[in-house]
């Protein structure tokens, strides 16, 4: 950043951002949505310095402004409608025991044995090795195609002969 453009923003953030996050809590009552807030409007605004050579009144009037949508449009999101924040976590609830976590391995792996070994090559790259389609395709030497393929009549097998070994869909 050129000192010009570093000067104007340590100007900018020492004359209003405190000035403008105090609106911001005002509105919100979020002292982190109002750090966040200022950051914007102060980089909105660096951008624009045309606005900040008017008066210093007419400056601020404008900040205010930006902050103000800033936050209508946080308010509006929908992260912020479908996202709440609490100050204690939820509890965590295992269901199943460490032994019925070994149980699992034990079928599904015993349920991959009967697959083709094209089937469960794909499966084990997919799922234990957490690998994509592209890196699945170059390191079996197959194309894409024939990798999603065998991805999906190979889940079709390992999901009946799970089948057979009792395990039903939760």
């Amino acid at each position: 950043m050129p000192d010009d453009d570093a000067r104007l923003l340590r100007e900018l953030h020492e004359q209003h951002s405190q000035a403008v996050w105090r609106y911001v809590v005002h509105l919100t009552g979020d002292r982190a949505l109002a750090d966040d807030v200022v950051q914007e409007t102060l980089l909105r605004a660096w951008r624009r310095p045309a606005v900040l050579d008017q008066s210093q009144h007419s400056a601020r009037a404008w900040l205010f402004t930006v902050a103000r949508n800033l936050v209508i449009d946080t308010k509006r999101s929908a992260h912020d409608q479908h996202e709440f924040g609490t100050d204690t976590l939820p509890e965590v609830t295992t269901t199943a025991s460490e032994s019925d976590a070994v149980l699992d391995a034990w079928l599904v792996s015993d349920a991959l044995a009967e697959l083709s070994d094209e089937h469960r090559a794909v499966i084990v790259h997919a799922y234990y090795g957490g690998r994509s389609i592209a890196e699945i395709s170059r390191e079996l030497e197959v194309p894409e195609g024939t990798v999603k393929s065998r991805l999906h009549y190979g889940l079709r097998a390992l999901r009946l002969a799970l089948q057979e070994k009792g395990v039903t869909e939760r």
